[in-house]
């Protein structure tokens, strides 16, 4: 939503403008998800203003926001200039820097990007948190900027902390840059309208605003990035009644939806029943050790964690696959997350650390099992991710190391590390690991050769149905997944002992699919076939071959030719060539613009 005023005390935008054609309101923009929910946390007591001064200053922004007359407004000026003084006194700024970082590095540090800003009451006060702030935290010089003009009557030592227009736009860019070290921005008024940074996720408040120019301000936060479940707005100014009023200014869907944004009734409950979900869930997994041990140990609870949901899913074979265990706990420990991402700072430390546990086994659950992903696994992404997951959640440091030191990719052909799979305590794991390394490969051999994905996909999927249905115990499926891995190891090295590259081994197993084709042909004949059928596809395969039809016909006219000048297949056999076809085809889809060969221009 843009944040433009629809009515307010001598500003109806419908008396001047007509009724509205239609309405475009924050209800239906999260619901679209162009933005996201904006909430809400107070922590004006930790500043501990006198709730008279509140209330002044409520007043006197209501006299300015009214265009009272001269007299009115010259008045509220001075009264304005009495409250800077009590709000920048240095006590009081003490109080809010301090309270500031610490709710930053405790709760928002490490949430996304990091990225966060401090509205100021005035640019002397803007000053004042930002000089305090390195005070506390020398080594914040990179991630700590002030925004806003200067003057030329401003102190000689400001000129360098608002710098010039060229300066500024410096410092939006790389505000923007959601790797940049430049995390908190300290504004006045500045960035408060028309600058998007989605990643933006947190606005501290020591500001008073009203009606629209807050429903701006707070729209800095509401922006679509990755995962993120909002935008928070900390308020030390007592902004509650001001946003409840702004919200009258909008439409009554908002009104009922976003009329009470504060996380301590919204995303706190949802928090905690979360929590109890995932509690219940586990109710039979002992993972009390996760909130004194080690970090290698913590390792191993969220192995055996995501054992423990893979091994009850597996026993629920008759319950629909969005009722099962494995699919309602990620479901629950997502939200558990994303709640956490906005009510941390109300969560006790023992709640904190339940749930960096059950998102950090929801993802490494989903890195083991998610299915079409494409992606390779890697021991030090899991790592990374779950480090991740318990610096922010846990506040732990150190890299959580689930496989010792390995920090290469999983390689279905490392002996080491398959036998290390092999004698996982975790059965399920093991057993999962090997499913996805396994069917990576075949992915592989999906792309460059029929035969061999075929093969190995259906004893893979006849293993995994014996074992789904009883017929087989853990340990025997894995012994199998083994022997799979083995194979699929020596049909990778076949082509090297036969001197054919990838396409021309695919052909090759492609020739000898059927059992009797050797009783008609010895080896080099075969060898030939498929170095000539290799050669010949590159030669006259086009870019747009898939488009048209006559090239697709000249594709099996090219390969049915050469075929018969080596008289395959025999007449006993008739159905060999059909294989063929198909295997000329999935190589042509996947030749690249530089494997065609063109006709020379000779």
């Amino acid at each position: 939503f843009t944040g433009t005023p629809i009515s307010s005390a001598d500003k109806d935008t419908r008396a001047i403008f007509g009724e509205y054609i239609d309405i475009y309101d924050m209800t239906q923009a999260v619901a679209d998800r162009a933005t996201r929910p904006v909430y809400y946390e107070s922590r004006v007591v930790q500043l501990k203003l006198d709730d008279d001064v509140l209330k002044e200053i409520d007043e006197e922004y209501d006299l300015l926001a009214d265009n009272a007359d001269e007299t009115t407004i010259s008045k509220s000026k001075k009264e304005l200039s009495r409250m800077e003084s009590i709000l920048g006194n240095d006590q009081t700024i003490d109080s809010l820097v301090k309270d500031i970082i610490n709710h930053y590095e405790n709760n928002r540090e490490n949430l996304l990007t990091g990225k966060a800003m401090v509205v100021a009451y005035s640019r002397d006060i803007a000053v004042k948190i930002y000089k305090r702030m390195l005070e506390l935290r020398p080594d914040w010089k990179s991630k700590v900027k002030i925004v806003m003009t200067g003057s030329n009557k401003d102190p000689e030592e400001w000129h360098s902390l608002t710098g010039n227009k060229a300066y500024r736009e410096k410092l939006a860019t790389e505000f923007k840059d959601d790797d940049s070290n430049f995390k908190i921005a300290i504004v006045r008024d500045m960035w408060l309208t028309g600058f998007d940074v989605p990643s933006l996720s947190t606005m501290y408040v020591y500001k008073p605003m009203k009606g629209h120019n807050l429903m701006q301000a707070i729209a800095r936060v509401n922006r679509v990035f990755q995962d993120k479940e909002g935008g928070l707005v900390v308020d030390y100014i007592g902004i509650a009644s001001a946003l409840k009023r702004a919200m009258h200014d909008y439409t009554k869907s908002d009104q009922e939806n976003y009329g009470d944004p504060n996380i301590a009734t919204k995303a706190y409950p949802k928090f905690m029943d979360a929590l109890d979900s995932c509690r219940s869930i586990f109710h039979g997994f002992d993972y009390s050790g996760f909130f004194y041990s080690s970090d290698l140990e913590k390792g191993k609870l969220i192995m055996g964690g995501v054992n423990y949901v893979i091994d009850i899913t597996h026993q629920e074979r008759d319950v629909p696959d969005h009722q099962r265990a494995q699919f309602v706990f990620t479901r629950e420990a997502q939200i558990l997350k994303q709640a956490l991402s906005l009510c941390s700072s109300l969560v006790t430390q023992k709640d904190r650390m339940e749930a960096g546990y059950f998102v950090a086994v929801k993802t490494l659950l989903n890195r083991i099992t998610e299915k079409g992903s494409g992606s390779r696994l890697s021991l030090k992404e899991i790592n990374h991710q779950i480090n991740e997951l318990l610096k922010q959640s846990v506040k732990t440091e150190g890299v959580v190391s689930l496989f010792a030191d390995k920090d290469v990719k999983f390689s279905l052909f490392d002996p080491d590390f398959l036998n290390e799979i092999k004698n996982m305590k975790e059965k399920n794991v093991s057993l999962e690991l090997l499913k996805r390394l396994l069917n990576d490969e075949i992915k592989v051999y999906r792309r460059t050769n029929i035969v061999k994905s075929e093969e190995f996909s259906e004893k893979v999927k006849k293993s995994l149905n014996n074992y789904i249905n009883g017929l087989i115990t853990n340990e025997e499926v894995i012994e199998e997944l083994m022997k799979f891995a083995e194979e699929l190891k020596k049909a990778r090295e076949a082509g090297k002992s036969l001197g054919l590259t990838i396409e021309e081994l695919a052909f090759y197993d492609a020739l000898c699919r059927p059992e009797a084709i050797r009783d008609f042909y010895d080896n080099k004949e075969l060898v030939a076939i498929a170095r000539d059928l290799t050669d010949t596809l590159r030669k006259s395969v086009s870019i747009d071959w898939r488009k048209k039809e006559s090239a697709r016909a000249g594709i099996r006219r090219a390969v049915k030719r050469l075929l018969r000048h080596y008289k395959y297949p025999p007449d006993a056999l008739p159905d060999a060539v059909d294989m063929v076809l198909s295997q000329a085809e999935l190589m042509a889809d996947n030749l690249t613009a530089e494997d065609y060969v063109r006709p020379s221009t000779d």
